[in-house]
């Protein structure tokens, strides 16, 4: 048996800003990572990731790192992406996010018949495939913790849990990667460009070379963070009394409604007051907050866990992998409208099909920051990740399980 080294939060936060401060570096001396979008914290997180299984191999050294400070980053993070949200753009999203919804469900439906056909084939039983599939994937780890119980006792295996942290573990560094070279691939080569380019950035700053924006300063960033702290008190209130109701959501996501709240109650209420939404400001504290989120989430991958399935997971994800990237092309971008926002949407959800959703928003944000803004998507997307997935994904997987 190796050591296990606790790694407290304050420290777990420090070496999250390394890690992305270090990704930022190497993406700006190499090139093809910015040809290909891949977003600043997940060239550092996955080197911090390497070298963790590196301690692992060679010193049987187990790092185990306190994530509270990164869970709260999510949480600040859809805070803003809530006071970022127009009343006008929710009303536009609303075929868009019906279409989404749609699509979330064949995209559950078509990993759990890889997952299973793959568990089959390697000598699993088929109630497994829901860790090789969707409980794993568009679930991610959470998910997979938690069906895994219900999947050994179907199942009658041990190592449930061990395998659907495994498939998570993979999927989140998959996801991370094909976002920005599917977008690329749909921008450059049909020529999108944004419909409303003057439009703020919802996540992060426009790329040198970008029109200027509007000046960042104490007090701007200020008003943000106490309207952010304001969603966020509130969300606690909500979040309370949906427990009570009995349902179970998340923390972000009624955090996020609250900053939606918020944010247009501040406009109709009072209109010439200096602005929150779309800032400059609201967007620097937004890519912070997932940057850092993303960077710390993959520099804690266990990567050995998935050393340990073997090829069997390798195999199962390579397919998992081609059917997201032959899907969003073939399938999400021409039935979503074959524009740029179709193509922000594309590479958004190859991160949440395969990982995550802060995977999903910064790949949408490395898009964006280098070809223009499409608030709309940073909507709809969440939207469906939160209040859809963990429903319609729960109903599959538990037809599955008791198959």
């Amino acid at each position: 048996m190796g050591e296990t080294y606790q790694i407290p939060g304050f420290l777990t936060l420090t070496l999250g800003f390394a890690i992305y401060l270090l990704g930022a570096e190497i993406n700006a001396r190499v090139d093809v990572l910015r040809r290909f979008n891949i977003p600043e914290p997940v060239t550092g997180g996955l080197l911090g990731s390497l070298a963790v299984l590196g301690l692992y191999l060679m010193f049987s050294l187990e790092l185990s790192f306190d994530l509270a400070p990164r869970d709260f980053l999510l949480v600040l993070f859809f805070a803003c992406i809530g006071l970022n949200a127009r009343l006008s753009d929710l009303i536009a999203g609303g075929r868009p996010l019906l279409l989404l919804l749609v699509l979330t469900l064949v995209t559950i439906v078509a990993q759990n018949v890889i997952g299973a056909a793959g568990a089959v084939l390697f000598g699993y039983p088929l109630q497994t495939g829901v860790l090789f599939g969707s409980a794993a994937l568009i679930g991610g780890h959470g998910t997979a913790i938690a069906w895994a119980p219900e999947v050994a006792h179907a199942a009658g295996i041990e190592g449930a849990t061990e395998l659907g942290v495994a498939v998570a573990t993979l999927g989140l560094v998959l996801a991370a990667l094909v976002g920005g070279p599917v977008a690329r691939l749909l921008v450059e080569g049909r020529s999108l460009a944004p419909a409303r380019p003057d439009e703020q950035h919802t996540v992060g700053l426009p790329e040198e070379g970008a029109p200027a924006v509007s000046r960042i300063d104490h007090l701007t960033v200020m008003r943000v963070l106490l309207y952010l702290n304001l969603a966020i008190i509130s969300g606690f209130f909500l979040h309370g009394a949906i427990a009570a109701a009995g349902l179970k959501l998340p923390l972000f996501v009624p955090c996020l409604i609250m900053g939606i709240v918020i944010a247009n109650l501040r406009s109709a209420l009072a209109p010439a007051a200096a602005p929150v939404s779309r800032t400059p400001s609201l967007a620097l504290v937004s890519e912070f907050a997932l940057g850092a989120f993303l960077a710390m989430s993959l520099m804690s991958l266990q990567l050995w866990t998935i050393a340990e399935m073997g090829a069997v997971i390798a195999v199962i994800m390579a397919l998992q992998a081609l059917l997201t990237v032959a899907f969003v092309i073939w399938v999400l971008f021409p039935v979503m409208g074959s524009n740029y926002r179709a193509a922000v949407l594309a590479a958004g959800f190859g991160g949440f099909a395969l990982g995550a959703t802060p995977t999903a928003i910064a790949n949408m944000t490395a898009v964006t920051k280098r070809y223009g803004p499409s608030p709309i998507a940073f909507v709809v997307l969440p939207l469906v990740s939160a209040f859809f997935v963990d429903i319609a994904n729960a109903i599959v997987i538990q037809a599955i399980v008791n198959f």
